[in-house]
């Protein structure tokens, strides 16, 4: 698998941003380690999710291209499937939840790709797309679960490890699995000792929980408010990559989501939707000193409008 990683490094070469790695002095003295933020909010549209799609799509058969092809997301691969689209000239159709962050659906439609909402408490993405690729002959463009976008995802931790050398830990973290099985592949490929540990919300547990069961489970419609990490399971690929490549899974609260996007938007002045704050968030439970440790901030794509909201608490 890493050897895919390193041809998808090659294509994205020139294209994707080698996003910068952020320290801060306040941040190590306040977990009493050194911390490597690995800032996919730079990212080209905003989050880590380019890499996956430009990879795949920039893959496809002349005639794969023509055709068209369609997605399904919350937001951020919408808006990296959208945005490789309009870079190649591709039609493209991504299928979105009606209640997405309107900031997301809007950037879809700006970068021209078709939209169709869908209620996810009523209706399956799978199956319209399915509908939509028998009746048009689309190709599918997969979140998470396909080796292209696993590979791609994978550079952003290639990317890290080359620039800042060793490190102790990689905190990564897991909605379907492909940046975190990704990054796994590459931090076990240039780090061996490097411990890898994926971070998903309590309120969307469903790979810690099949990481400590064996086996895969599943979680109807989670609402965290890392809205990008509400997928209701690992994939059939990302799971025995995450179960061979990763160390372990962790949780955080609603509450660690929210301090630790206040705390890199105010005194690290780096601004990361709430998915993106999610790794920094476990930072606490590893309960380790004098280490190095990578954290990746997967993206920034956030509604400004609700920051307040979010932040309201902390605040006061």
């Amino acid at each position: 698998m890493y050897e895919k990683i390193v041809e998808a490094a090659k294509r994205l070469d020139g294209i994707a941003h080698k996003t910068p790695v952020h320290t801060s002095t306040l941040l190590n003295e306040l977990t009493g380690n050194q911390i490597f933020l690995k800032c996919e909010n730079f990212q080209r549209m905003g989050a880590f999710k380019f890499r996956g799609a430009y990879n795949m799509i920039s893959s496809l058969s002349l005639e794969e291209r023509q055709r068209g092809v369609v997605a399904f997301s919350s937001g951020n691969h919408a808006m990296a499937t959208a945005l490789t689209c309009k870079l190649l000239d591709i039609p493209a159709t991504v299928i979105m939840p009606e209640d997405a962050p309107s900031v997301k659906t809007a950037a879809v439609k700006d970068y021209g790709a078709t939209v169709i909402t869908y209620n996810r408490r009523a209706e399956s993405r799978e199956q319209i797309a399915q509908e939509l690729i028998d009746e048009f002959s689309y190709t599918l463009i997969p979140p998470f679960d396909a080796e292209p976008i696993i590979a791609g995802q994978g550079t952003v931790a290639k990317e890290l490890m080359e620039e800042v050398g060793e490190l102790d830990y990689l905190l990564v973290p897991c909605g379907g699995g492909g940046l975190l099985s990704g990054c796994a592949v590459s931090a076990k490929q240039l780090l061996p000792n490097c411990k890898v540990i994926g971070v998903e919300p309590e309120l969307s547990n469903d790979a810690t929980m099949s990481f400590k069961s064996g086996e895969l489970q599943t979680i109807n419609t989670p609402n965290s408010i890392a809205d990008g990490l509400n997928t209701p399971s690992l994939g059939n690929i990302t799971f025995p990559l995450i179960n061979e490549y990763v160390d372990d899974l962790i949780t955080v609260s609603e509450e660690d989501i929210k301090a630790a996007m206040y705390f890199l938007w105010t005194r690290v002045k780096v601004v990361v939707e709430p998915s993106g704050a999610v790794a920094l968030a476990a930072y606490q439970k590893l309960a380790v000193k004098d280490k190095r440790i990578g954290v990746v901030l997967s993206g920034g794509n956030v509604d400004v409008r609700r920051v307040g909201e979010l932040f309201k608490d902390i605040i006061n």
